[in-house]
């Protein structure tokens, strides 16, 4: 994984290790999401890719809280979502795309959050991964996230949201370039 600057981006042994005894932890605490699943063939796949393990640390130390979800048989990865219980605190006060950043005259964030998650390595959940989610716990009762939002949508000038409230998931709407300090967005990472 390159960063923008065209640097490798590693992870020293000490970090790697700590990493991977932070995944195991959350792996082994919240078996409720990846049941029939063992630590040690994740483990076994992500000594086998320092570049995505780097992704996990950028998801980890932008307090996303990566956690297995699934298991695609059909590819054989692993599939990583931000769990953490409120949208990651690193990624929030960001408008949904570069397009949305580069209209705003001015008050502009300090980014996007599809620039973001492409610099992290990570992809935005869409809608329906947003409401697997919300099946393995209760995410986002404080705070919004933005997710993929459909063509359609964002030519228009749109882009869509989503949080749980009153024990059901919402999806809501606004306009691209608009921001707000609770509204963050969660990844995915596929290994």
């Amino acid at each position: 994984m390159n960063d923008a600057n065209g640097s490798k981006n590693k992870l020293s042994p000490q970090q790697r290790v700590e990493l991977l005894e932070e995944l195991k932890e959350r792996f082994e605490k919240n078996m409720n999401r990846h049941k029939d699943l063992k630590w040690a063939d994740v483990r076994a796949k992500l000594e086998a890719s320092p570049d995505k393990l780097w992704v996990l640390s950028e998801m980890e130390r932008t307090g996303g809280e990566p956690d297995v979800v699934a298991f695609d048989k059909k590819t054989g990865e692993y599939v990583f979502y931000d769990c953490s219980p409120e949208s990651p605190k690193g990624r929030r006060s960001l408008c949904y795309d570069r397009q949305a950043w580069e209209s705003r005259k001015e008050h502009k964030p300090e980014n996007d959050a599809i620039s973001a998650a492409a610099a992290m390595g990570v992809e935005i959940l869409t809608e329906e991964q947003y409401r697997e989610l919300q099946q393995l716990g209760e995410f986002d009762l404080k705070t919004s996230s933005w997710v993929k939002t459909p063509a359609e949508i964002r030519n228009l000038g749109g882009s869509i949201f989503c949080d749980r409230r009153f024990g059901r998931v919402f999806t809501y709407h606004n306009g691209a370039e608009s921001y707000y300090a609770a509204r963050g967005f969660r990844g995915l990472l596929k290994l």
